[in-house]
């Protein structure tokens, strides 16, 4: 039976549609992922199976137990507001982040929202730093 199932999977062909869009998927950011999750559950009701969030989340738990004897070590980096001068903040956002025009204004649209996560505490100050002095109000979680 195994080799059937073997001699299956080799066999299968996809559409160039599903490449298309799995080769997409797979190129995203961590926040394009996160915003597509979040599209998905509140348009069309569908959300990702625990599984999959179990076995990201169980060793990302573990190494965090680890890390609580020695303090944190790591921060995320959390855009609460844009403030007056929204502009250069989608700038600095950007600049941090890599993302489009479009993609770093829907992030300071949508505040609070997450810059950047698992910074080292070092780079999360310089990036706290960078947003306020474009005037955004910023945590460090």
């Amino acid at each position: 039976m195994t080799a059937e199932v073997e001699t299956k999977s080799e066999a299968r062909v996809w559409s160039a549609e599903a490449k298309a869009m799995g080769d997409k998927i797979v190129g995203m950011t961590l926040l394009q992922a996160k915003e597509l999750s979040d599209y998905l559950k509140e348009v069309h009701g569908i959300e990702p199976a625990t599984g999959g969030a179990v076995m990201v989340a169980g060793p990302a738990a573990g190494a965090a137990g680890e890390a609580e004897d020695e303090g944190p070590t790591t921060k995320n980096v959390i855009l609460v507001s844009a403030g007056a001068a929204k502009i250069q903040v989608i700038k600095v956002v950007r600049e941090i982040t890599g993302l489009g025009l479009k993609e770093a204004k829907a992030m300071v649209d949508g505040a609070p929202a997450p810059v950047k996560e698992g910074c080292a505490l070092e780079e999360a100050d310089k990036l706290k730093a960078q947003l306020e002095e474009a005037g955004a109000t910023v945590e460090l979680k």
